[in-house]
């Protein structure tokens, strides 16, 4: 069975961190790059990974400062994380492939979909904001976020994050996590520039999402030629965990 473990991967060093990935399935079929969302790792994929790992060689990355990878003195940006993707990805050698990503991995695929540095030929997106406007509502959710408020909330996240980080600091995490979701400067959100996006698109999002909304969603979907929208009832911001076989079969009719 594919699935991540955090056991047969690599560390990349990559602008003053160490950036882990790890591949998993057929290294001869065609590649597909996972990318999950803030305060979690690849493992937050393996409900999915072993219908995707049959047809694909699957390429998971633990973004910058979660998982195994270390956070390192930069700015956690979507800009880094775009740019720690790229930066992996020329260094497993893969010159095309595509994408699903989670949340902040959705919107960090949009922006690397967005600039063309990498040939993507699908992209999947799952709860991913393409912008967040001052009057957003999301915004109030997210200032509110902390490190005892994620530790509350979420005490296993924790738990695992301290067990499986090099360099664990639970503080300094979710400080940069925060700041990042709230910045509205250029190395943000992808915004306007997704009308670049040349590859297919598949918008995924759940119903009883928090997070993201109906209109956001469409809207996404609205600005990028082509692209598909699937709104899944009975689900919330991660579908791919609440209703796998859902999003395995919309993967599959993608051809992602």
């Amino acid at each position: 069975m594919t699935t991540f473990t955090h056991r047969d991967g690599q560390h990349v060093e990559i602008d003053g961190a160490r950036i882990y990935c790890e591949c998993q399935g057929d290294p001869d079929a065609p590649a597909l790059v996972l990318l999950h969302g803030g305060f979690g790792d690849i493992e937050t994929f393996n409900a999915i990974a072993p219908g995707l790992g049959s047809a694909h060689w699957l390429i998971g990355i633990d973004s910058r400062g979660q998982g195994k990878s270390t956070l390192g003195t930069l700015p956690l940006t979507y800009r880094r994380i775009e740019q720690d993707v790229a930066a992996v990805l020329a260094h497993l050698g893969v010159q095309r492939c595509s994408v699903i990503g989670h949340s902040d991995g959705g919107i960090a695929a949009l922006r690397l979909a967005a600039s063309g540095t990498v040939r993507i030929d699908k992209l999947v997106t799952i709860g991913a904001h393409w912008t967040l406007e001052a009057d957003d509502p999301t915004r109030a959710l997210y200032a509110g976020v902390t490190a005892a408020s994620w530790r509350e909330m979420y005490p296993h996240s924790v738990e695992r994050y301290r067990a499986l980080n090099p360099e664990p600091d639970f503080q300094r995490l979710a400080s940069a996590l925060v700041a990042m979701w709230l910045a509205s400067d250029p190395d943000g959100y992808p915004g306007e520039t997704i009308a670049r996006i040349a590859c297919e698109l598949l918008v995924i999002r759940g119903d009883e999402d928090p997070l993201v909304s109906r209109r956001h969603a469409a809207e996404l979907a609205d600005r990028v030629p082509g692209a598909h929208l699937a709104n899944l009832p009975f689900a919330g911001h991660s579908p791919h965990e609440d209703k796998p076989a859902w999003v395995l079969a919309l993967c599959d009719a993608f051809g992602a």
